[in-house]
């Protein structure tokens, strides 16, 4: 490879991609260009201090590009209007960012003219599938380099070759494999690769800061976030972030996901998620107040789809765009004020307000009064109700008993 070859490196200034910077520079010769896309999880000091790194590291150019709002409207509003949870735990953290990311490094590399682009996944998840396909898809001029694959390299084996190279970071830190962004964190370290180890409370970026409970209000219009304990939001990345700070004051949301990755194995991974797994339990009791039984069920099985086709790397499949229409069009009367009483590692869901909420329907209060229907009335339900049982027990005499 000449060395005016330019390679655009998907990096997050953590232990995998700095391996990767030296490595292309030193065995490829390649002039590398790093990338970090923001969705919502660093700060500026943080922005800043990756760049800092980028930059010992030996990089020709280094950009952070911010996608949080595009990350939040493409991709983290349908995950709320569905309430979408991986195997009813993990709320897509990881998954569902890194498409984008993937995206945006696709977008870099075409305005610079590179002819190569990287990332550092490893050879045993997911996230190679999910920066592979999005780069085969959208940009099959540019070659496609993954050193941490390819060399099959070890968390251990990596940080000895920066040493011999004269990197010179906190080593400790990099014990665990933390990402952070807007809907959440993951935490991986030796615990996750076993079946029994926890993580230790240590290993979780956000720490226990609150003893006392406390009650939290969320007011929502159409099913996003608006209002945070009675302050408005116009940017719902902020209402966000109002949440996550409360939430993991009191470590909610922390939690460890076992699950199939793409490629086949099982994988297990812990991670830390106030703010979606809050907003995602709210917003859940307030459509059970203000949706229809089937708006429900329907709503529950498109969503499960939506979110299986973003764990495996199919974001750009034309059916998610179709599968977001029906999402948004449920959120219609999805509007109203949830009340959370807020404790160490666990909250409580009280219950709703809401000018749409069909309890208040007048009807009937369950288990006490009917108001718009007689006993007449249910006696002839329930008779029409049963015909067909009734007809089946009359021909098939005795394969309904079960006593």
């Amino acid at each position: 490879m000449e060395k005016e070859k330019k390679v655009v490196l998907a990096f997050s200034g953590g232990l995998d991609t700095s391996y990767c910077v030296k490595y292309l520079t030193n065995e490829k010769n390649l002039e590398v260009y790093s990338a970090i896309a923001n969705t919502g999880g660093f700060s500026q000091e943080e922005l800043q201090e990756v760049e800092k790194n980028a930059y010992a590291l030996g990089v020709k150019k280094h950009v952070a590009i911010d996608i949080t709002d595009l990350y939040y409207n493409n991709c983290i509003r349908y995950m709320v209007y569905g309430n979408i949870l991986k195997n009813n735990t993990y709320p897509l953290s990881v998954s569902s960012e890194r498409i984008f990311q993937a995206l945006a490094t696709v977008k870099y590399a075409r305005e610079i003219g590179a002819q190569y682009i990287a990332h550092g996944s490893t050879g045993a998840g997911n996230d190679q599938v999910r920066f592979d396909l999005t780069f085969q898809i959208l940009a099959p001029e540019l070659k496609i380099i993954t050193p941490i694959r390819d060399k099959v390299l070890s968390r251990e084996e990596e940080i000895e070759y920066l040493k011999k190279e004269g990197v010179q970071r906190d080593w400790t830190k990099m014990a665990y494999s933390i990402n952070k962004g807007l809907w959440g964190t993951s935490v991986g370290g030796k615990e996750t690769l076993t079946s029994h180890l926890p993580l230790p409370g240590s290993a979780y970026p956000s720490q226990r800061q609150k003893t006392d409970g406390e009650r939290m209000e969320l007011e929502f219009i159409k099913g996003e976030l608006v209002g945070v304990n009675g302050k408005n939001f116009t940017n719902k990345v902020d209402a966000i972030r109002a949440v996550e700070a409360i939430g993991s004051a009191f470590a909610i949301g922390r939690d460890i996901h076992v699950g199939d990755t793409i490629i086949g194995i099982k994988g297990r991974v812990g991670f830390e998620a106030s703010a979606p797994i809050l907003i995602m339990k709210a917003h859940h009791l307030l459509e059970k107040h203000t949706l229809t039984k089937w708006q429900m069920y329907w709503k529950e099985q498109l969503a499960n789809w939506y979110g299986m086709l973003l764990h495996e790397a199919l974001y750009l499949e034309p059916v998610m765009r179709d599968i977001e229409k029906f999402l948004e069009s449920t959120q219609t009367n999805v509007t109203g004020k949830v009340f959370i009483h807020l404790h160490p590692y666990h909250f409580m869901l009280e219950g709703i307000e809401s000018a749409h909420d069909l309890m208040k329907s007048g009807f009937g209060d369950y288990g006490e009064v009917n108001k718009a229907w007689s006993g007449d009335d249910v006696k002839g339900f329930t008779t029409i109700l049963g015909n067909s049982l009734k007809i089946f027990n009359h021909v098939n005499k005795g394969q309904l008993d079960i006593v």
